[in-house]
């Protein structure tokens, strides 16, 4: 599976970026969709999960309110709509896939078996 993440750029405090991840596998719909972040000098962190069906979307904290996930299946891409942006944001973002997914795990890196080469978001302030 083939995971192409697109849409990152720079953007300004509380601008709104939506970032994509193209799936090359027809399978797409069994899998469990993820975000995660990397930002300059820190661990690898979570941001949203989704499942299969589109439903039950999990945020972490630093972002709930803010960031929305969600899937198409129909086109094998995943989205993550970004409002209110904030400098503390600024990061690599890596879109993640797995299939069979315990979801009390699904918070961590280590369930997904798929990786994107990431897309970089600079907020500015």
């Amino acid at each position: 599976v083939q995971l192409v993440e697109s849409g990152g750029g720079l953007v300004q405090a509380g601008d709104s970026l939506r970032l994509s991840c193209a799936a090359s596998e027809r399978t797409f719909g069994r899998f469990v969709m993820a975000w995660f972040r990397q930002a300059p000098g820190k661990e690898r962190e979570f941001v949203a999960f989704i499942v299969w069906s589109g439903g039950s979307p999990n945020y972490a904290d630093s972002v709930k309110g803010r960031f929305t996930v969600s899937r198409d299946n129909a086109k094998n891409t995943v989205y993550l709509q970004m409002d209110s942006l904030k400098p503390e944001d600024t990061a690599v973002y890596y879109c993640a896939a797995g299939s069979g997914i315990i979801l009390s795990t699904a918070r961590r890196g280590g369930a997904y078996t798929y990786w994107g080469q990431g897309t970089k978001v600079t907020v500015s302030s």
